[in-house]
């Protein structure tokens, strides 16, 4: 693993001396905030390659420190929620905050340093709020989305998968890969991923429209940058 630099936001003092120990001894260097506004300060100060941030902080909770760094930092910091909630909707609620991952406590320590690693390579990491692929547009900071200068509104879990395609291009995304950023630890007993994919299609080509959304038979969606 090459050696990251993390910021952890989390309030319980133990806890903070496991997750030193595990990040020492993995050759990473972290820092630590006890108060979800003193997080805030040192992540827009010196942002971090990943952010590891508790939900339930005293002062600002987690979910407003994901919603603040979402609105005023300057590049996109990879935040992995770490939190005893477990629940459905506080999963759903930690992603709509802006959160790139979910790890439930308690956690085993070789899966929090391969997620703070997945995040880390992604490659909008450091990169602007602003992404481009063809004439789509979409600003993670005030998740304004528009295709040839028409608005696009999209429900939460359309817009997911719309960010998961715009983060992956040029390559295709499986549709496991997408069921996994939707409902990365509670699989859904039917499929409703296809509706997702429709209210999707729908929005992004619109009838004059050549179709960006492309599907690509036997391995999953892209997005064509030509388009």
């Amino acid at each position: 693993m090459n050696a990251l630099r993390i910021l952890v936001i989390e309030d319980q003092f133990a806890l903070r001396q496991q997750l030193a120990s595990v990040f020492e001894d993995a050759g990473w260097v972290a820092d630590f905030a006890a108060e979800g506004a003193q997080g805030v300060q040192l992540a827009l100060a010196t942002p971090p390659d990943v952010l590891v941030l508790d939900i339930g902080l005293p002062g600002l909770d987690g979910l407003g420190v994901c919603a603040r760094l979402r609105a005023e930092a300057d590049r996109h910091i990879p935040i992995l929620m770490l939190t005893a909630r477990d629940t459905l909707d506080d999963k759903l609620r930690g992603f709509a905050a802006g959160a790139d991952d979910y790890l439930i406590k308690p956690f085993a320590n070789a899966e929090l340093l391969v997620r703070c690693t997945a995040l880390s390579q992604r490659h909008r990491t450091g990169q602007s709020h602003i992404l481009h692929i063809g004439s789509l547009r979409l600003d993670r900071r005030s998740q304004h989305i528009e295709r040839d200068g028409r608005a696009l509104k999209l429900p939460n879990r359309a817009r997911t998968i719309l960010l998961a395609l715009m983060d992956a291009w040029p390559r295709a995304v499986s549709r496991s890969e997408l069921i996994d950023r939707l409902w990365p630890h509670e699989v859904p007993p039917s499929d409703p991923l296809r509706s997702h994919l429709y209210v999707l299609r729908q929005a992004l080509d619109g009838a004059d429209d050549k179709p960006m959304l492309v599907t690509v038979h036997g391995v999953g969606f892209r997005l064509d940058g030509t388009a």
